[in-house]
Protein backbone atom coordinates (compact mmCIF):
# COMPACT_ATOMS: atom_id res chain seq x y z
CA UNK A 1 0.00 0.00 0.00
CA UNK A 2 2.76 2.61 0.93
CA UNK A 3 4.23 1.54 -2.28
CA UNK A 4 1.22 2.90 -3.99
CA UNK A 5 0.92 5.86 -2.51
CA UNK A 6 4.66 6.85 -2.96
CA UNK A 7 3.71 6.42 -7.16
CA UNK A 8 0.36 8.32 -6.66
CA UNK A 9 2.19 11.14 -4.88
CA UNK A 10 5.13 10.93 -7.49
CA UNK A 11 2.76 10.77 -10.81
CA UNK A 12 1.08 13.59 -9.35
CA UNK A 13 4.15 15.77 -8.74
CA UNK A 14 5.00 14.90 -12.22
CA UNK A 15 1.69 16.09 -13.65
CA UNK A 16 2.02 19.27 -11.98
CA UNK A 17 4.98 19.75 -13.09
CA UNK A 18 4.04 19.52 -16.68
CA UNK A 19 0.98 21.51 -16.19
CA UNK A 20 3.12 24.34 -14.91
CA UNK A 21 5.71 24.07 -17.59
CA UNK A 22 2.96 24.23 -20.60
CA UNK A 23 1.25 27.09 -18.98
CA UNK A 24 4.92 28.81 -18.12
CA UNK A 25 6.03 28.07 -21.98
CA UNK A 26 2.85 29.31 -23.49
CA UNK A 27 2.54 32.43 -21.59
CA UNK A 28 6.41 33.29 -21.37
CA UNK A 29 7.92 30.68 -24.16
CA UNK A 30 10.03 28.47 -23.98
CA UNK A 31 13.05 30.57 -23.96
CA UNK A 32 11.58 33.26 -21.55
CA UNK A 33 10.18 30.62 -18.85
CA UNK A 34 13.04 29.62 -16.10
CA UNK A 35 12.59 26.54 -13.99
CA UNK A 36 12.04 28.49 -10.84
CA UNK A 37 8.81 30.33 -12.70
CA UNK A 38 7.71 26.62 -13.43
CA UNK A 39 8.69 25.07 -9.65
CA UNK A 40 6.76 28.27 -8.64
CA UNK A 41 3.66 27.69 -10.68
CA UNK A 42 4.05 23.96 -9.44
CA UNK A 43 4.25 25.04 -5.84
CA UNK A 44 7.34 23.29 -5.16
CA UNK A 45 11.19 24.38 -5.38
CA UNK A 46 13.60 24.10 -8.21
CA UNK A 47 15.27 21.12 -6.57
CA UNK A 48 12.07 19.16 -6.40
CA UNK A 49 11.38 19.60 -9.45
CA UNK A 50 14.38 18.38 -10.90
CA UNK A 51 14.00 15.19 -9.51
CA UNK A 52 11.43 14.79 -12.11
CA UNK A 53 12.68 16.73 -14.85
CA UNK A 54 16.33 17.06 -15.75
CA UNK A 55 15.60 20.18 -17.69
CA UNK A 56 13.46 22.62 -19.43
CA UNK A 57 13.89 21.06 -22.79
CA UNK A 58 12.74 17.65 -21.10
CA UNK A 59 9.76 18.90 -20.10
CA UNK A 60 9.12 20.16 -23.65
CA UNK A 61 9.51 17.37 -25.21
CA UNK A 62 7.30 15.36 -22.85
CA UNK A 63 4.60 17.76 -23.19
CA UNK A 64 5.09 18.02 -26.89
CA UNK A 65 5.70 14.27 -27.29
CA UNK A 66 2.05 13.06 -25.89
CA UNK A 67 0.71 16.12 -27.32
CA UNK A 68 1.34 14.54 -30.59
CA UNK A 69 0.90 11.13 -29.74
CA UNK A 70 -2.83 11.94 -28.22
CA UNK A 71 -3.44 14.21 -31.51
CA UNK A 72 -2.59 11.39 -33.87
CA UNK A 73 -4.26 8.67 -32.08
CA UNK A 74 -7.62 11.18 -32.40
CA UNK A 75 -7.39 11.99 -35.45
CA UNK A 76 -6.66 8.45 -36.87
CA UNK A 77 -9.68 7.38 -34.74
CA UNK A 78 -12.32 9.78 -36.31
CA UNK A 79 -10.55 8.87 -39.70
CA UNK A 80 -11.87 5.03 -38.97
CA UNK A 81 -15.80 6.49 -38.16
CA UNK A 82 -16.08 7.57 -41.83
CA UNK A 83 -16.67 6.06 -45.31
CA UNK A 84 -15.79 8.28 -47.93
CA UNK A 85 -13.19 10.78 -48.06
CA UNK A 86 -15.92 13.81 -47.55
CA UNK A 87 -16.99 11.55 -44.52
CA UNK A 88 -13.63 10.92 -43.03
CA UNK A 89 -12.28 14.46 -43.47
CA UNK A 90 -15.43 15.58 -41.98
CA UNK A 91 -14.99 13.72 -39.03
CA UNK A 92 -11.21 14.46 -38.78
CA UNK A 93 -11.65 18.15 -38.85
CA UNK A 94 -14.18 17.95 -36.41
CA UNK A 95 -11.43 16.48 -34.36
CA UNK A 96 -8.70 18.34 -35.04
CA UNK A 97 -10.31 21.52 -34.54
CA UNK A 98 -12.28 20.68 -31.80
CA UNK A 99 -8.69 19.62 -29.97
CA UNK A 100 -6.67 22.92 -30.64
CA UNK A 101 -9.29 24.58 -28.90
CA UNK A 102 -10.21 22.41 -25.82
CA UNK A 103 -6.17 22.31 -25.36
CA UNK A 104 -5.39 25.95 -27.02
CA UNK A 105 -2.73 26.20 -24.21
CA UNK A 106 -1.10 22.98 -24.76
CA UNK A 107 -1.28 23.04 -28.36
CA UNK A 108 0.56 26.88 -28.70
CA UNK A 109 3.38 24.74 -27.22
CA UNK A 110 3.33 22.01 -29.03
CA UNK A 111 3.06 23.69 -31.90
CA UNK A 112 5.45 27.07 -31.52
CA UNK A 113 8.05 25.89 -29.39
CA UNK A 114 9.25 22.86 -31.27
CA UNK A 115 12.36 24.48 -32.28
CA UNK A 116 13.60 24.70 -28.66
CA UNK A 117 13.71 20.85 -28.52
CA UNK A 118 17.41 18.79 -29.26
CA UNK A 119 17.52 17.59 -32.82
CA UNK A 120 17.10 14.07 -31.13
CA UNK A 121 13.66 15.28 -29.81
CA UNK A 122 12.84 17.28 -32.49
CA UNK A 123 13.52 14.22 -34.94
CA UNK A 124 10.86 12.10 -32.70
CA UNK A 125 7.98 14.68 -32.17
CA UNK A 126 8.51 15.64 -36.30
CA UNK A 127 7.87 11.88 -37.01
CA UNK A 128 4.55 12.47 -35.47
CA UNK A 129 3.76 15.09 -37.19
CA UNK A 130 4.49 13.43 -39.96
CA UNK A 131 2.09 10.66 -39.06
CA UNK A 132 -0.77 13.40 -38.95
CA UNK A 133 -0.22 15.37 -42.24
CA UNK A 134 -0.04 11.38 -43.72
CA UNK A 135 -3.94 11.16 -42.41
CA UNK A 136 -4.86 14.44 -43.90
CA UNK A 137 -3.04 13.64 -47.08
CA UNK A 138 -4.40 10.08 -47.63
CA UNK A 139 -8.24 11.50 -47.47
CA UNK A 140 -7.51 14.35 -49.48
CA UNK A 141 -5.94 12.38 -52.32
CA UNK A 142 -8.69 9.63 -52.07
CA UNK A 143 -11.34 12.01 -52.54
CA UNK A 144 -9.58 13.71 -55.30
CA UNK A 145 -9.19 10.25 -56.83
CA UNK A 146 -13.11 9.46 -56.54
CA UNK A 147 -13.52 13.14 -57.56
CA UNK A 148 -14.99 14.34 -54.56
CA UNK A 149 -12.74 17.28 -54.18
CA UNK A 150 -11.57 19.22 -56.42
CA UNK A 151 -7.57 20.14 -55.52
CA UNK A 152 -4.79 20.86 -58.28
CA UNK A 153 -2.13 20.97 -55.42
CA UNK A 154 -2.76 18.15 -52.75
CA UNK A 155 0.07 19.03 -50.53
CA UNK A 156 -0.49 22.71 -50.58
CA UNK A 157 -4.21 21.96 -49.65
CA UNK A 158 -3.06 19.89 -46.46
CA UNK A 159 -0.57 22.56 -45.57
CA UNK A 160 -3.69 24.88 -45.31
CA UNK A 161 -5.85 22.73 -43.85
CA UNK A 162 -3.07 21.90 -40.94
CA UNK A 163 -2.79 25.64 -40.62
CA UNK A 164 -5.73 26.92 -40.14
CA UNK A 165 -6.96 23.98 -37.62
CA UNK A 166 -3.57 24.89 -35.67
CA UNK A 167 -4.23 28.63 -36.03
CA UNK A 168 -7.41 27.82 -33.65
CA UNK A 169 -5.21 27.70 -30.02
CA UNK A 170 -3.89 31.18 -31.12
CA UNK A 171 -7.24 32.97 -30.85
CA UNK A 172 -9.51 30.99 -29.35
CA UNK A 173 -10.14 31.20 -25.50
CA UNK A 174 -13.06 29.25 -23.33
CA UNK A 175 -14.58 32.75 -22.66
CA UNK A 176 -15.18 33.53 -25.72
CA UNK A 177 -17.21 34.58 -28.25
CA UNK A 178 -18.01 30.38 -29.62
CA UNK A 179 -18.06 27.69 -28.23
CA UNK A 180 -15.48 24.74 -28.92
CA UNK A 181 -18.19 22.78 -30.26
CA UNK A 182 -18.90 26.24 -32.75
CA UNK A 183 -15.66 26.33 -33.94
CA UNK A 184 -14.84 22.81 -34.49
CA UNK A 185 -17.72 22.83 -36.89
CA UNK A 186 -17.15 26.25 -38.86
CA UNK A 187 -13.67 24.72 -38.92
CA UNK A 188 -14.58 21.36 -40.57
CA UNK A 189 -16.97 23.26 -42.70
CA UNK A 190 -13.96 25.47 -44.39
CA UNK A 191 -11.72 22.16 -44.31
CA UNK A 192 -14.13 20.96 -46.88
CA UNK A 193 -14.30 24.03 -48.63
CA UNK A 194 -10.88 24.17 -49.44
CA UNK A 195 -11.00 20.67 -50.79
CA UNK A 196 -13.95 21.64 -53.03
CA UNK A 197 -16.04 18.80 -51.37
CA UNK A 198 -18.93 18.63 -53.54
CA UNK A 199 -22.50 19.61 -52.23
CA UNK A 200 -22.85 21.61 -48.73
CA UNK A 201 -19.78 21.25 -46.34
CA UNK A 202 -21.85 20.85 -43.44
CA UNK A 203 -24.65 18.41 -44.56
CA UNK A 204 -21.89 16.20 -46.44
CA UNK A 205 -19.78 15.80 -43.39
CA UNK A 206 -22.57 14.88 -41.48
CA UNK A 207 -24.02 12.05 -44.30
Amino acid sequence: MARATAAEATTTSSERILAAATSAFAELGFRGTTTRDIAARAGMSPTAMYVHHRSKEELLYAISLVGHQRLLAAIQEASAQGVTPTQRLGSVALTFGAWHAERNVQARVVNYELLALTPEHYGEVAQLRHGIDTVFRSIVAAGVATGEFDVDDVSMACVSLASLGVDISRWFRSDGEWSTEQVAAHYRDNALRIVGARGQAGSAARE
